[in-house]
């Protein structure tokens, strides 16, 4: 995963002078949205932006879903659905066998066994 890049951010000349002993607080390239301090200092915000957010999201996706990391958006999506549906058979499944091995017990312990 790359490190992201910082950028040093630029202060009113007031807030420079008031901050000049502290080193200069660096934040990722990435931020775009910037908060305004009662000292009239700017800062970008941490926050990420809705298009990290979303890829974050979707590298998660792919990590999820078997083969995963070699599709595309739209395939990983079509997988993704396919890839639930034979989970969803995979319960079902699993479920009839345990009510059917829990049928078994019961009709071998009232059997005497």
């Amino acid at each position: 995963m790359d490190k992201p890049q910082f950028q040093t951010l630029n202060l009113t000349t007031a807030s420079r002078q008031k901050h000049r002993r502290r080193s200069r607080r660096k934040v990722p390239a990435t931020c775009n949205v910037k908060k305004i301090h009662r000292n009239g200092a700017v800062f970008a915000s941490e926050e990420p932006d809705e298009k990290e957010v979303v890829e974050r999201k979707i590298r998660a996706l792919q990590s999820i879903v078997p083969g995963g990391e070699s599709l595309g958006v739209d395939k990983l999506f079509e997988q993704t659905a396919e890839y639930i549906m034979n989970l969803q058979h995979q319960v079902k499944a699993m479920r009839a066998l345990s009510s059917f091995f829990e049928s078994l017990e019961k009709e071998k312990s009232e059997c005497g066994g």
